[in-house]
């Protein structure tokens, strides 16, 4: 994941007028108080993060860094955080090696109940479910 980002940011900074002409993560790496909220998250997605610790990590106020966020990224800081823990919690479920505990824990959720509800509501099946599929597929 981390050379994942890397590799991201080193494109991003190959292709400056990306960031200029479209939104999504490699534009939030480009922004400097956006890139350092992202830096924060994905460094460590476990933790309890809200609009609030976001724009702490930014030095921002919540409603500049919100409204910054949005504008530079496409979507809503905590919309951001759900999709790409939802995008971990995919792949690892559909890796087999992690109880759906597991991956609630590292996701961020402090009960399978919560994050079963998340999951199921982003990706439209159970965590159980849909890692039962994907090991099904790749058998």
């Amino acid at each position: 994941m981390s050379r994942l980002l890397e590799i991201m940011l080193i494109e991003l900074l190959r292709t400056p007028q990306l960031a200029s002409s479209r939104r999504g993560m490699l534009s939030g790496l480009a922004d400097p108080p956006i890139a350092t909220a992202l830096r924060a998250f994905h460094s460590d997605i476990q933790v309890p993060w809200s609009v609030a610790k976001m724009a702490a990590e930014a030095g921002l106020s919540r409603s500049a860094f919100s409204d910054r966020f949005t504008s530079v990224v496409g979507e809503p800081a905590m919309t951001y955080v759900l999709n790409w823990r939802m995008a971990v919690a995919r792949d690892a479920l559909a890796a087999g090696r992690k109880s759906v505990g597991q991956v609630a824990a590292a996701t961020g959720y402090g009960s399978v109940s919560a994050f079963s509800t998340a999951f199921s509501r982003v990706v439209g099946v159970p965590p159980m479910r849909y890692a039962q599929g994907a090991l099904s597929t790749t058998a």
